[in-house]
């Protein structure tokens, strides 16, 4: 989808919980989802996803999911609670992080490595692009 001025193609790069799906509430603190069960979607988020596709952007989701760092989700789990959200929201691509912020890696938000690597693989203009996320990792990132 590229640009007629010959750039690439503008995204928007979505945060996964709290902006596609709700929140899970634990001890009075905001996680996330970590059963299927558990995974609600936003009303309307598909239908503001087709919109954003529609006006010419690509759509993908970027989430930091440390839970499975720390024991407390699966891989397992984690595949089935992407399939469902990619099942009902028209995404064009998605990354995960699976990494804790002791490990280090580039993937994780703030570090901009799941953006980086989708801009390279879909050919993205990142200058047209814009981040929407629930939290200052996810500013920072974009």
């Amino acid at each position: 989808m590229p640009r007629a001025n010959g750039g690439g193609a503008p995204a928007v790069f979505l945060d996964r919980d709290g902006v596609l799906n709700a929140v899970v509430w634990r001890d009075g603190r905001p996680g996330s989802p970590r059963r299927p069960e558990e995974l609600v979607l936003e009303a309307g988020a598909a239908a503001a996803v087709a919109r954003l596709r529609a006006g010419g952007y690509l759509v993908f989701v970027v989430t930091n999911q440390p839970d499975v760092a720390r024991g407390r989700l699966t891989e397992a789990a984690l595949k089935e609670l992407m399939s469902r959200v990619v099942a009902e929201v028209p995404l064009d691509d998605w990354r995960v992080c699976i990494h804790d912020d002791v490990d280090g890696c580039e993937c994780r938000k703030p570090k901009p490595g799941m953006v980086q690597e989708l801009a390279r693989v879909w050919g993205v203009d990142l200058a047209a692009s814009y981040l929407v996320g629930d939290s200052w990792r996810d500013m920072e990132a974009g």
